[in-house]
């Protein structure tokens, strides 16, 4: 398998304001590329090579949002744990949150709390919509996210 034929990480938080009772998510809107222009998303960003998940997850989320975040339970995809989000890339997410104010500093133009009911509010990538309603059954069901 050439390179540009391997499966590509992407890491992704779902940021949240409380772990154990979320009832707020942070949707962040893409200001490029241009095909992803005004779309929603959850902040993150590749892993690089050598860093595991977790370390990317959390330097992805200090370069776009300036913020740390406490890492909650991964939200396993239907891919061998990941979420396909193209023919390429593989996302996988974790439920986070934060004692910061998130700011949109690099990929993104805007960030919004989102309130209950209405997660799916906002116009998210295609691959995210399926990730949000899992998040939603799966803070439900479980009565959290940790």
């Amino acid at each position: 398998m050439s390179r540009a034929d391997r499966p590509v990480l992407v890491v992704a938080a779902a940021l949240v304001d409380d772990l154990d009772a979320p009832r707020r998510l942070l949707a962040a809107r893409r200001h490029r590329p241009t095909a992803l222009a005004g779309r929603w998303e959850f902040p993150g960003g590749k892993v690089d090579p050598g860093e595991g998940p977790v370390e990317a997850l959390h330097r992805e989320i200090r370069e776009e949002l300036g913020v740390e975040v406490e890492l909650g339970a991964e939200l396993p995809g239907p891919e061998d744990g990941a979420w396909p989000i193209s023919t390429r890339y593989r996302l996988r997410l974790w439920a986070a949150r934060t004692d910061g104010e998130p700011q949109p500093l690099v990929e993104h133009d805007a960030l919004t709390w989102l309130e209950p009911g209405a997660w799916l509010s906002v116009d998210w990538l295609d691959a995210d919509v399926a990730i949000v309603e899992a998040l939603a059954e799966r803070a439900r069901l479980a009565g959290g996210l940790r």
